[in-house]
């Protein structure tokens, strides 16, 4: 049984009560959890506020960057053994899960070095007045990690929020926390003081929402869907607390009849399939000029037919999706696609070894997908690809902008005019121009515009998000 992690010791909820740990590739629970609620949370927040102001503010910057750097070898050093809890927990292929400790790896590495780095301005002014500006940090920052990448995310949130001299009060996806368990417990191996770093597992409606409450909670960052990051702004709102939000998106893949199509068909595939595309980013929506429509589909067709999906330890192109529900979520909307007549141009195959009692999705490639309907206006969070053409820049930057999200977008084109011309007219927080994700990209800020979310995570930006400026004037004659 895996318990919270409050002030460096592992500690029991108060509810007594616990929640099934299920491994997505068998569907059979393998673990339990804690079933936190307000009061754990309340423990948490005690604990962040006893070590900001007892020990954690006066740490230096240089030794903050100290303890991120040590965190950062001591995770390298217990990479495989964190990526075997996330293969398991997660159900992510075995060089997913690496990819993942390393990114986590890079992320803390990061912010270790940027700790001293976090300034602030002297401003000109009146005659006998000096004005300097100070980035303080928060105090104790709330972050709602979700279950798809979860030690990324927790990297490039928590390691942000301790780099900027907050502390950090951290509630889980209740379907994959494990990990985050076991980095909690290396920082306290490496000297993080007790209540720098706090877990607390839970529902989201009684973790999350009492998180989100708790009047001891300074900041929160939030990654989760648009319907939830709604809830957690009107909350924050009531007692004028700042956020941070990643909401998601159907980020679109742009391909121009010039593009480099041996370079851009394995982007095109990995950026839908990668984590079953149960990725934020997912580039889950294809633009083709018209002029390369069919030719493409064709080729990325025989791309997807190749694509095997299994197990985790089988180390495929594709794992499991995370839970039963995620699944049925994935085949509803493919049933609406059949309704709908929307053609299929290929599929993945599901081994035979994946056993029938995993949550397993080929990956599945749809070809003239209405603009408005769902499968192109809402994101699936799954292995589906939405293929249509369009005419010209101007209608491809039409459906591009064309849904609520904006968080992603891909460009592939030669044309160096049209790279720029696309990439400022397309409504998005990133845009990646022949290339996609930019291999994740730690140093890259990221979010989104419209209902996407706002504020930066990620890169040195995300420092101000983790900080508020002070004005501070002097006057000496």
């Amino acid at each position: 049984m895996q318990l919270n992690y409050i002030a460096n010791a592992s500690v029991r909820s108060a509810s007594g009560k616990t929640i099934p740990v299920i491994d997505p590739s068998d569907g059979q629970v393998f673990e339990e959890i804690q079933r936190s609620n307000a009061q754990d949370i309340d423990t948490a927040v005690q604990a962040a506020h006893d070590c900001l102001h007892t020990v954690w503010h006066k740490v230096t910057a240089a030794e903050r960057g100290r303890l991120l750097m040590a965190l950062s070898r001591k995770v390298a050093e217990h990479a495989d053994e964190l990526a075997l809890i996330e293969q398991r927990d997660c159900g992510k292929p075995t060089k997913q899960a690496k990819a993942d400790a390393a990114a986590l790896v890079r992320y803390f590495e990061f912010y270790a070095g940027a700790c001293d780095k976090l300034h602030g301005e002297t401003l000109p002014y009146l005659d006998g007045y000096s004005v300097m500006t100070w980035r303080e940090p928060h105090g104790v920052t709330g972050h709602i990690i979700p279950w798809n990448y979860p030690m990324q995310i927790f990297g490039r949130s928590v390691g942000g929020a301790l780099a900027a001299g907050n502390v950090c009060v951290v509630k889980p996806a209740e379907d994959a926390c494990l990990s985050l368990i076991r980095v909690a417990q290396l920082a306290a191996e490496v000297g993080f003081p007790a209540g720098a770093i706090n877990i607390v597992t839970g529902y989201g409606h009684e973790v999350g929402d009492a998180l989100a409450r708790h009047k001891g909670i300074h900041h929160i960052s939030f990654t989760g869907s648009p319907t939830v990051g709604t809830l957690i702004q009107q909350v924050a709102a009531e007692r004028h607390c700042p956020v941070t939000l990643e909401l998601g998106g159907k980020s679109p893949q742009i391909v121009f009849a010039d593009a480099d199509l041996d370079m851009a068909i394995p982007a095109l595939v990995n950026a839908i399939v990668q984590n079953a595309g149960q990725t934020c980013s997912a580039g889950s929506r294809l633009l083709i000029d018209q002029h390369i429509y069919e030719p493409l589909l064709e080729r990325l067709g025989l791309a997807f037919e190749k694509l095997r999906v299994g197990p985790a330890t089988m180390d495929l192109d594709v794992g499991p999706l995370i839970r039963q529900t995620q699944q049925q979520r994935v085949w509803d909307f493919l049933s609406d696609a059949q309704v709908a007549g929307i053609p299929m141009v290929a599929q993945g195959q599901i081994v035979d070894e994946a056993p029938d009692t995993g949550f397993y999705q080929a990956p599945t490639l749809l070809r003239d997908v209405p603009v408005k309907h769902r499968l192109a206006q809402e994101e699936v969070f799954g292995p589906v690809l939405c293929a249509m053409s369009f005419s010209d820049e101007d209608h491809a930057v039409e459906l591009a902008n064309a849904t609520q999200f904006g968080l992603v977008a891909g460009i592939w084109t030669r044309d160096g005019g049209r790279q720029f011309r696309m990439a400022k007219r397309v409504q998005s927080g990133q845009v990646f121009i022949n290339n996609y994700g930019a291999g994740g990209g730690v140093e890259l800020p990221f979010g989104g515009v419209k209902s996407s979310g706002y504020g930066r995570e990620k890169g040195f930006e995300a420092l101000y998000g983790f900080t508020t400026l002070k004005t501070v004037a002097i006057r000496h004659g």
